[in-house]
């Protein structure tokens, strides 16, 4: 069954009452067209949700939605991407599995995952913050130059604001909670760089000079600093983490970096997942910063539907295959009558015979639209969800 989004249907008052969620509701028969004051973006980027920008991602409440109707022992994401599923699933006391290309995704989601000993997190935050400060300090005062690591970090960093990231960095191996540490200084790496302020999600060039700034209406110059974005982000990373530790369930949640085309599954009776978008977006180069400060292994040339591979007919046909061998592979792990939930942007109009194809029987696919982002990037577009069965 195809339900669009009508103009009857978007007369409906959005469904925001998610914890009624339950096994008998009928998907088709709720409004998810949500708009930005139906479902406003701090209820979208909800506690550890914003730890750190990630562009391409699936809200929580899409997610929460479909686990509450199918309440799986275990769900799998296949493209875990910044862990949306699995975090929803945490809070829900569900078990959950996920799987991407990308290193700094898997750190990411661990994260966000994660069980903590908050009160220690913040001791450890606020240390590395003070430390990081004085050697930073030090290093001016003795008239240091910054680390030589690469044209990357050269061209894309003031020499203050590398200074202040590497001796962040260098001081992260003495404390227990290192990951989220490393996310601290990733976030703080990526408003850090030279670019304007209102191209943070994809700057071409680095910003050298003063520019007319779109975002503040005047005048702006390039950061020189990271130190304001580290303390920002170092408070805001404890406050969230604690915001979910009091909500959090007793779940396991397990994440495995690596190609979901090879990756083995365990068995499961629930898939939820967004895929990636064909020629859209550059999933490493995006985090690109995070990669170089962190030493990350690169698997860009392994993405699925990368910016960089286009979105040619050939280049599409391609993207399809290849999202058939992974929902293929993940197939011999799903138990009886498990179900697929599969989001995606398919402004290709890709998907639909995909089911058919691999052996699955599509029960709905409802076209949503979504007219609810702000800042430039505010347009509107249609998201398509599939459900398929086993």
């Amino acid at each position: 069954m195809i339900v669009k989004a009508k103009a009857d249907q978007l007369k409906l008052l959005p469904f925001t009452d998610f914890t009624s969620v339950t096994p008998a509701i009928r998907i088709q028969d709720l409004n998810l067209n949500w708009r930005e004051r139906d479902l406003p973006e701090r209820l979208r980027t909800k506690h550890v949700h914003r730890l750190h920008p990630y562009l391409g991602k699936f809200i929580p409440q899409l997610v929460e939605i479909f686990l509450r109707k199918y309440r799986p022992h275990l769900v799998v994401d296949p493209f875990c991407g910044s862990g949306t599923t699995l975090v929803e699933a945490v809070a829900l006391g569900i078990n959950s599995f996920g799987a991407d290309i990308s290193e700094f995704n898997c750190l990411l989601t661990r994260v966000k995952v994660a069980e903590y000993d908050v009160d220690r997190l913040e001791k450890e935050v606020a240390d590395i913050l003070k430390r990081s400060f004085e050697e930073s300090q030090l290093r001016l005062f003795e008239h240091k130059a910054p680390y030589a690591e690469g044209s990357y970090l050269e061209q894309w960093f003031a020499p203050k604001a590398l200074q202040e990231l590497f001796a962040y960095r260098d001081l992260i191996g003495n404390y227990e909670y290192q990951d989220v540490l490393k996310i601290v200084l990733s976030r703080a790496a990526r408003s850090a760089r030279l670019t304007t302020h209102f191209d943070l999600d994809f700057p071409k060039r680095p910003q050298i000079g003063p520019y007319q700034c779109y975002k503040h209406g005047r005048t702006c110059r390039p950061t020189e600093t990271a130190r304001r974005f580290l303390v920002r982000y170092s408070n805001d990373t404890v406050k969230r983490i604690r915001e979910f530790a009091c909500i959090r369930k007793n779940a396991e949640a397990d994440v495995v970096c690596g190609d979901s085309r090879q990756v083995e599954f365990p068995p499961c009776d629930l898939v939820l997942t967004s895929p990636p978008y064909v020629g859209l977006i550059d999933y490493h180069e995006q985090h690109r910063y995070a990669y170089e400060l962190l030493s990350l292994r690169q698997n860009s040339q392994a993405e699925i539907g990368s910016a960089a591979f286009g979105n040619s007919r050939k280049a599409q046909q391609t993207y399809l295959d290849q999202i058939g061998e992974v929902f293929a592979n993940i197939k011999r792990s799903l138990t009886r009558n498990a179900r697929l939930v599969v989001i995606v942007h398919d402004r290709k109009n890709l998907y639909p015979g995909l089911a058919k194809r691999l052996g699955f029987k599509e029960e709905v696919a409802i076209h949503r639209h979504v007219d609810r982002r702000t800042g430039r990037r505010a347009s509107d577009f249609f998201e398509s969800v599939f459900v398929w069965k086993a």
